[in-house]
């Protein structure tokens, strides 16, 4: 473990010399980046399309509350684009194609797949309790796909192991890069890889997602409260996978109202 950690310092250390590096566009932070954007979104389109086959997927024609995700979920991701297209950078999100899903599950959890592929569980709503609040989830995990932060994880596991991949080549081709993919990805994630940037990515994705709620017309505030029921949630047995390696919910409470005089700057309450 040491070794692999050592091996991933120093080759984040020299990327720029010896390892595909690139600079995100948006938090301007250098990250590894051993496979394309191309290739994740390929590999979720097919990993998304098996999940929702082998799960009960509740449709918003029929229920109240998958038309909220839908609507939510759509509002944030037109508010991501307007922020990108503000900043000149709408090509970044070139190969998104927006999918918002609610699942039945008792597990509280959402996360988004590359290209925006995104599922809500129905325990989360139980937690969230409001649009605005399920806004600043969505926000944050869509943050987590758009900020490359996948790939970066991807990328130094595949280093750690000595995994390579030739080209373009369909990670599904390959059964390490795509157990790889699977085990930091959607349902299966394991978020504790590497604690110390799972660390620095969740603060990115705090800092946009409140930004992207609050340019979709929600109360970045709301994220106060939420977390502080998550607080409650994690002193139980119940304690959400996703949570196992995040900054601890009194850090991450008192970071948010540091960021939030920035993200009310971009809050713009929809109107009635």
């Amino acid at each position: 473990m040491y070794k692999k950690i050592f091996i991933i310092a120093i080759a984040l250390f020299s990327c720029s010399l010896f390892y595909a590096c690139t600079q995100n566009a948006i938090t301007g932070r250098n990250q590894l980046s051993l496979v394309s954007e191309q290739q994740l979104e390929q590999e979720a389109q097919l990993q998304y399309k098996q999940f929702l086959s082998q799960n009960k997927v509740i449709t918003s024609t029929t229920n109240k509350d998958a038309e909220m995700v839908k609507r939510v979920g759509t509002r944030i991701a037109n508010a991501i684009n307007e922020y990108y297209q503000q900043k000149g950078l709408g090509n970044e999100l070139s190969g998104y194609k927006w999918e918002f899903n609610l699942v039945d599950s008792k597990e509280v959890n959402a996360w988004c797949m590359p290209g925006g592929k995104v599922v809500v569980y129905t325990g989360l709503l139980n937690v969230t309790q409001n649009e605005a609040a399920l806004a600043i989830v969505l926000g944050h995990e869509i943050t987590h796909a758009v900020a490359g932060h996948g790939r970066e994880r991807m990328s130094e596991v595949m280093l750690a192991q000595g995994v390579q991949v030739a080209g373009n080549l369909a990670l599904s081709k390959n059964p390490k890069t795509a157990n790889i993919f699977n085990g930091i990805y959607g349902p299966a994630a394991q978020l504790g890889v590497l604690l110390p940037n799972s660390r620095s990515q969740e603060l990115e994705a705090d800092h946009y997602g409140l930004i992207f709620a609050a340019m979709a017309g929600y109360n970045p505030q709301e994220a106060i409260p939420f977390w502080e029921r998550m607080e409650k949630l994690s002193g139980n047995s119940q304690v959400p996978v996703w949570l196992s390696d995040h900054p601890a919910d009194a850090d991450r409470i008192a970071e948010l109202k540091k960021l939030m005089p920035e993200a009310l700057n971009y809050y713009k309450p929809m109107s009635n």
